[in-house]
């Protein structure tokens, strides 16, 4: 090869690397959930993954953490230990963690018989999906946490596995 196709692929080859620079920045944004979204967030007839109703006006006025997953999503898996023991150490600070499954009950209740949480789970199915786009997910991906303050505003989003320091940190902001 002459000097001019190594400067050619050299271009195409920056190019490239930038364009998924960039391109992974912008799957990975997600903003913050709006008020109508939490509104309907709350106003969603939720349902334990035994079919048991759960009211979620008993969430609010807390600091909630709620994380849609599913249990066929590996990220969504490596992060619930995470999830599970920041949750037990931020109970008595009026903060609660709600999991939203985007599977089938049954699913769900199987993945729980294996992995259990402390925190409360709610089956989300279709509805949750939707209910994570309208909540700043606009890429649909799992896993993705919201962080919604006692006054029920949206402070933080994360789509992609969330650190412990991570989640943390926006918790203690939410406080």
């Amino acid at each position: 090869m002459n000097r001019r196709q190594w400067i050619v692929i050299a271009g195409v080859s920056v190019m490239a690397l930038l364009t998924g620079i960039f391109t992974s920045q912008w799957i990975s944004q997600s903003g913050l959930a709006s008020e109508p979204s939490i509104k309907a967030f709350f106003a969603n007839p939720w349902q334990s993954p035994d079919g048991k109703p759960v009211n979620s006006e008993n969430w609010q006025g807390k600091v909630l953490v709620i994380n849609f997953w599913a249990s066929w999503c590996p990220p969504c898996v490596e992060e619930m230990p995470t999830l599970d023991q920041v949750s037990k150490e931020y109970a008595s600070k009026n903060v609660l963690f709600v999991g939203i499954g985007i599977d089938s009950p049954s699913n769900v209740r199987e993945f729980l018989q294996k992995t259990p949480v402390s925190y409360p789970i709610v089956i989300g199915g279709l509805e949750g999906s939707n209910l994570a786009k309208q909540m700043g997910n606009s890429q649909g991906a799992l896993p993705y946490t919201v962080i919604i303050s006692p006054s029920g505003k949206s402070t933080f989003t994360k789509l992609g596995k969330i650190s412990e320091d991570e989640l943390k940190k926006a918790i203690n902001g939410a406080l």
